[in-house]
């Protein structure tokens, strides 16, 4: 455990945030059951948050996540577990860890195809309004980084 904390540390420091003029699809079955559609989302900025229950920048940046969007009502999120957990684990860590945002389960073999898969976690991609990646950000991102991103893009 250790291990993959200090890889996704590493991993982190070493890629520069890029952005992106795609429209990413995201299509995911979140944790209590309910589909979430990335395109039902446009007209608000959308936070697709990768994170896992071993990664602690993951663990820590949760709660600032989840008050950036209770802050603001043109935010949302979704945040991706990736990891091969047991789904009813996942669950358990996000009662532990409550966020007003769902949470989906994502395959570690075969993630979202219009995502690049993780380098490192948390990785975070700033969806704007239209549709587009705003920003990508791999290491933690909390309210500042945020609002800045979301300042800059429009």
């Amino acid at each position: 455990m250790m291990s993959r904390l200090i890889t996704a540390l590493a991993l982190a420091v070493a890629v520069p945030a890029m952005a992106s003029t795609t429209t990413p699809e995201l299509k995911v079955k979140t944790l209590d059951g309910k589909p979430f559609d990335l395109a039902a989302q446009r007209g608000k900025w959308v936070i697709v948050n990768y994170w896992a229950t071993w990664c602690v920048p993951c663990i820590k940046e949760m709660p600032d996540i989840s008050n950036f969007v209770k802050s603001r009502k043109d935010v949302t999120a979704i945040g991706l577990a990736f990891e091969d957990s047991e789904a009813k684990d996942i669950q358990a860590f996000v009662a532990k860890h409550p966020v007003v945002y769902p949470i989906a389960q994502v395959d570690v073999m075969a993630p979202p195809k219009d995502f690049d898969s993780p380098k490192g976690l948390p990785t975070t991609y700033l969806i704007a309004p239209d549709g587009h990646v705003a920003k990508r950000f791999v290491g933690p991102v909390d309210a500042a980084k945020l609002g800045q991103a979301i300042g800059q893009g429009k």
